[in-house]
């Protein structure tokens, strides 16, 4: 089965947000690098997309709904709902990740 891969309004403003300060504090080139790694990573969903791991930060509390893969430092976390895959947060892991997921995910 081919799930329809589908970025939010949200995980939109991330890519570009990680586009911009990477192009800004580092060079276009290595921006358009991560953006490429990115597409790649979010298309491979379309095939497989329960190979990701339940976010540690979400699974603590019980909620096995999202999932996540990973290319570091970055995580993209997201939601199976057949026959889509939504991506809602692209993140760099290194930032406070309980606090993001439960203000974006959680609505906290």
């Amino acid at each position: 089965m081919r799930y329809e891969v589908l970025l939010t309004e949200d995980a939109e403003r991330d890519l570009e947000e990680l586009y911009d300060y990477v192009s800004e504090h580092d060079a276009p080139g290595k921006a358009e690098a991560l953006l490429q790694r990115i597409e790649r990573v979010v298309g491979s969903l379309a095939t497989h997309p329960e190979r990701g791991s339940y976010p540690r930060e979400l699974l603590g509390l019980g909620i096995r709904e999202y999932r996540q893969t990973f290319f570091t430092p970055y995580r993209v976390i997201y939601r199976v709902v057949r026959p889509r895959v939504y991506i809602l947060l692209i993140a760099d892991g290194r930032r406070n990740m309980q606090t993001l997921l439960a203000r974006r995910l959680l609505g906290a």
